[in-house]
């Protein structure tokens, strides 16, 4: 599949893994959660900490962005199932949750990595005229809060959360909420994203180009035959 830059006015970019370097930051913060609730003697070391909650919170945000659990749910479940199972009582393993969760949080937006090649390519597109968006299944107080600290706030002129109407890609309502927030149509519009299964399903169901961002070099599990697949961002720099 070829894209002709003339045709494309507006670029929005999923924001976790795609722009900012989630696994490298997530990685981090949980292990300032780890030495803030002292989880030492639960879990033996950091990095059986952070697996255990990486494959429990994967499950959860798979459920999430089919609309088949809450974001209050899944905030507080991630933690508290991992705590449980590792022998705290459950009504000190739910008090703790909440708490872990707050500090996860506010540690997880301060951090600034970048996936590498992302602020080339945010100067990139500027550089050449396109609208920049970014559209993301996370929460509205922490990717803002990303954004600023990894100073790329400025590069857009518009977000679109799923916070802001209640509803997760893939689902083509936020993509159409986007369209109607930009003024664009959805023929000149495209999408970069990490995940097949959100990011370029639902934009190209919404009538969008999409570029899918093969970061880890994985086999996708659904037929991307209308998708340009790239395996890091520079590549981009050639298409648009």
């Amino acid at each position: 599949m070829k894209i002709n830059k003339e045709d494309i006015d507006w670029v929005w970019v999923d924001l976790d893994d795609t722009i900012w370097d989630f696994k490298t930051n997530s990685w981090e913060a949980l292990a300032l959660v780890y030495e803030y609730a002292g989880l030492e003697e639960a879990f033996g070391d950091v990095d059986t900490w952070r697996n255990t909650y990486q494959e429990n919170n994967h499950r959860l945000w798979s459920l999430y962005n089919v609309g088949k659990i809450t974001k209050e749910y899944l905030m507080v479940e991630r933690f508290r199932k991992v705590l449980a199972d590792a022998g705290y009582d459950n009504d000190e393993a739910i008090k703790m949750s909440a708490e872990l969760s707050d500090v996860y949080l506010d540690k997880l937006a301060s951090l600034k990595a970048l996936v590498p090649g992302a602020r080339e390519l945010l100067d990139y597109l500027k550089s050449q005229g396109y609208k920049i968006g970014v559209i993301s299944n996370g929460f509205y107080e922490v990717q803002h809060r990303k954004m600023v600290s990894s100073n790329i706030v400025d590069y857009f002129d518009a977000v679109v959360l799923s916070d802001d109407i209640g509803v997760n890609k893939p689902d083509k309502r936020i993509f159409d909420y986007a369209l109607q927030k930009s003024n664009a149509e959805a023929c000149r519009t495209l999408i970069v994203g990490d995940n097949p299964d959100t990011d370029i399903i639902g934009a190209m169901g919404a009538g969008w180009h999409a570029i899918y961002f093969n970061r880890n070099g994985e086999g996708a599990s659904i037929n991307l035959v209308n998708a340009i697949e790239v395996f890091n961002l520079e590549k981009i720099h050639d298409i648009l």
